[in-house]
């Protein structure tokens, strides 16, 4: 056992013998955490502010940005461009969106017109704006659907007298199709219980979600990292030398992992903790749960660490390895964003990643209160893949 502790301490001190490190630790998974739930940079309280520069000034433009307003969700400005750029650069808007010169000309001529419509990638609410403008862009579509229509009804049935004629039928059918769409009825009523989707419920889910997300990501990729810690023993010769001490490999494998796993679960609690107080996230529901839950992921992966460890030569391939893996698979297993934003076969693909069945339990604990019998299929299938896993990387470890 004083062997196993003293790799395992020979390994965190090689780990955290540049200051760098902490960097990854700690400062951003903090900083990723706080930009995700909106603290940083964030959304703030009511309408989503966006940019509107309209270089056309024709009443369909006038008519976009008259939805924009009416919108629930969007407050439009109107500036110019420069102003536009210089707010979006500052952050002070999710989106911009510039209506180009000839734009309603353009239409009513049945041309097609490319609008400008710009993200803020650091705003989570840039997807949200955008859906609002394609929602009021496809309202102006329709109308102009119809005015066209009824005009050519009306041409086959007699002829204009001339082209001005034609004209002030078509922007008579234009207003009266403008006047039916913006007094519509509502289609589909969605009807929500009282006190469930306040503003401060969505920044609850929001944090929940940036939280545990961005503890799987940062926790995941240095366990990876197992991998290059290996290939650095192996190109600098010390497993060779290991060999003829009384050092023998379930000592060595079990001193790294050790040392791997414990590292990583210090920086798990203190990420839950941060969670806690910077957050309110409701991690200590159920604390036994979350533990376990914890502990098992973590074994997922170290696990898969160690396996990866006995495929690259490198530790430069190992550690380029581990950061695309860990950036891909907490992205499909719904540590940026909720699986049920992906497409359906790829949250069913998703469930072969241990990230995935993480995510899955996390947002079991702290949304639905999950308690220890809840999160039990989540942490069996993650100590699934680490049995898979280790077995692998014992199987395959190599000391040359």
């Amino acid at each position: 056992m004083s062997k196993v502790i003293a790799i395992a301490l020979k390994d965190m001190k090689l780990r955290f013998g540049s200051k760098i490190e902490l960097l990854f630790f700690l400062i951003l998974p903090l900083v990723f955490t706080l930009l995700l739930s909106g603290i940083l940079f964030g959304s703030g309280g009511g309408k989503i502010v966006m940019v509107v520069v309209d270089e056309d000034g024709s009443d369909l433009a006038g008519n976009l940005i008259r939805l924009l307003v009416e919108s629930e969700a969007v407050s439009p400005s109107l500036m110019t461009r420069a102003e536009a750029m210089e707010a979006l650069d500052d952050r002070d808007a999710a989106a911009v969106l510039i209506i180009p010169a000839g734009m309603g000309a353009s239409l009513i001529a049945g041309q097609p017109v490319a609008l400008d419509f710009t993200l803020d990638p650091t705003n989570n609410n840039g997807f949200a704006v955008q859906q609002e403008v394609q929602n009021a862009i496809s309202q102006i579509s329709r109308e102009l659907a119809v005015a066209a229509a009824s005009t050519r009804e009306a041409e086959g049935i007699r002829a204009f007298a001339d082209a001005g004629g034609r004209q002030a039928y078509y922007d008579q059918s234009l207003a009266a199709a403008q006047q039916e769409f913006d007094a519509a009825p509502q289609r589909v009523v969605i009807t929500v219980p009282v006190n469930t989707t306040t503003q401060e419920d969505i920044q609850a889910a929001q944090a929940a979600q940036a939280s545990a997300g961005q503890l799987i990501i940062w926790v995941f990729i240095p366990l990876l990292g197992t991998s290059e810690l290996l290939a650095y023993e192996r190109v600098w010769g010390t497993l060779r030398r290991m060999v003829t001490t009384p050092t023998g490999k379930p000592a060595f494998l079990g001193g790294v992992i050790s040392g791997q796993f414990s590292y990583s679960l210090v920086q798990m609690i203190m990420l839950v903790i941060i969670g806690v107080v910077l957050l309110k996230v409701p991690w200590g529901q159920s604390p036994v749960a979350l533990l376990v839950l914890l502990i098992c992921f973590g074994l997922a992966g170290v696990a898969m660490g160690t396996m990866l460890g006995t495929f690259t030569k490198t530790p430069s391939q190992a550690n380029g390895i581990s950061i695309a893996l860990g950036m891909v698979m907490g992205l499909l297993g719904g540590c940026m964003w909720p699986l049920e934003m992906f497409p359906p076969a790829v949250a069913q693909f998703a469930k072969i990643l241990p990230t995935t069945w993480a995510m899955m339990g996390m947002t079991d604990l702290i949304n639905n209160g999950a308690g220890l019998l809840q999160i039990l299929p989540y942490a069996a299938v993650l100590l699934g893949f680490a049995v898979v896993f280790f077995v692998v990387g014992v199987w395959r470890f190599r000391y040359e």
